[in-house]
């Protein structure tokens, strides 16, 4: 179903996420798709929702993985109904899963919500494993300006250069 839409239809499902009508989605599906078909959208290689097994028993479920401008990212997806921001937890499991992959992949982490100043310190604190946060104002303003990919490398760039993991790309981004 989500591979069906392009940008228009990317920009309608994200005003039903933030106005909680998704009934054809299960909690958080919907956004968690949504966030890996604008990537693909955008030029990027993308990999789908998956479960990692290991010696045969499965330690990880990623929400999807994104390879673009040269960067290869672990994606999770936080999309809470009762508008909590994100803690620690989700920023936690992400830099174990960083561990097990080659030291130049990125974790991206996408909430609807935000984050709270716990799980923002906990980014900064995850380097060398760069933990990139987005929050929807962010997601919005990728899915109205259609360079999700562009936005990426700048916050990546930003994270870099002045080791901001929760840089807003919508401040210095000039179309």
């Amino acid at each position: 179903m989500i591979t069906s839409l392009q940008w228009d239809g990317l920009r309608k499902l994200w005003d039903n996420i933030e106005n909680r009508n998704t009934p054809k989605w299960e909690p958080g599906k919907a956004f968690e798709y949504l966030v890996i078909r604008a990537f693909q959208l955008d030029g990027a290689a993308v990999r789908w929702p998956y479960r990692v097994k290991l010696f045969g028993e499965e330690v990880e479920q990623i929400d999807g993985v994104v390879h673009c401008s040269g960067l290869s990212c672990l994606v999770e997806s936080k999309d809470f109904a009762d508008e909590t921001k994100v803690n620690i937890d989700p920023i936690a499991k992400l830099r174990n899963q960083l561990l097990r992959r080659p030291a130049g992949t990125v974790g991206l982490v996408f909430s609807r919500t935000g984050f709270t100043d716990p799980a923002r310190y906990l980014s900064y604190f995850s380097l060398p494993q760069a933990i990139l946060l987005w929050n929807g104002e962010e997601i919005k303003y990728a899915l109205d300006n259609e360079i999700i990919c562009e936005l990426l490398t700048l916050k990546y760039r930003q994270c870099v250069e002045n080791g901001l993991t929760d840089y807003d790309v919508r401040e210095r981004y000039i179309p």
